[in-house]
């Protein structure tokens, strides 16, 4: 369901990553392991089109990441590091607001967007302002949005960073439930983490991967 191939992005003279390539199958959860700096950012940036390559390529749901990035973005749900929230909007209109953007179509729009507030909790929520919201619920909120238009692929870029232990647990325990229904690919510096909540582990240091495994290896 992902497949990269040499991916390498220079910033100037700096490396970010060189030569990444790795495969995530169709239902699997993976946990792209290492340290902050190590390149985690940059290569889910290339993967949602969001980023060329320098040089190398991806497959995303079968579509080339520089042929056909419009098709990847339809495939994909992503949330990033920093969650895209408008902190005067409530999350219902946000997320209506998303919708529209993904080109769901009116008829099925409320449906869809009740499904993933109840998914991922946020339905108590609905009617106020993302900017009162607890950085938990925001993350929900984010992981609503990344939902909506039921892609294959969820790539998600440090989903529990900054959360207390309880939203922690219950962030990991959301994307748990998920295993098989998407193809979810999360970066995270955290082992406990990875050994949680993935069924195999892709590790990242200095911009090249290091190692490829099960969980449990």
């Amino acid at each position: 369901m992902i497949e990269a191939k040499g991916l390498t992005r220079y910033y100037g003279d700096v490396m970010a990553i060189e030569d990444v390539s790795f495969t995530v199958e169709k239902g699997e959860i993976v946990a792209f392991l290492g340290p902050n700096g190590a390149g985690k950012t940059t290569t889910m940036r290339i993967l949602t089109c969001f980023l060329p390559p320098t040089r190398g390529t991806a497959k995303v749901a079968g579509y080339d990441i520089l042929e056909n990035p419009l098709k990847v973005r339809e495939n994909v749900g992503y949330l990033p590091e920093d969650v895209p929230l408008y902190p005067d909007m409530t999350v219902k209109g946000y997320l209506d607001y998303m919708a529209r953007l993904r080109g769901i179509p009116k008829r099925k729009r409320e449906g869809r967007i009740g499904e993933v507030m109840e998914r991922c909790g946020v339905s108590d929520v609905a009617d106020e302002l993302i900017g009162t919201l607890s950085r938990g619920y925001r993350q929900r909120v984010g992981l609503a949005q990344a939902l909506l238009h039921n892609p294959k692929v969820l790539i998600l870029d440090e989903p529990t960073m900054g959360l207390d232990p309880r939203q922690t647990a219950e962030v990991r325990k959301l994307i748990k439930g998920m295993a098989g229904e998407y193809t979810i690919m999360l970066s995270t510096h955290i082992l406990p983490e990875a050994q949680q909540v993935c069924e195999r582990v892709i590790i990242i240091n200095d911009g090249k991967i290091v190692a490829t495994d099960s969980t449990e290896n």
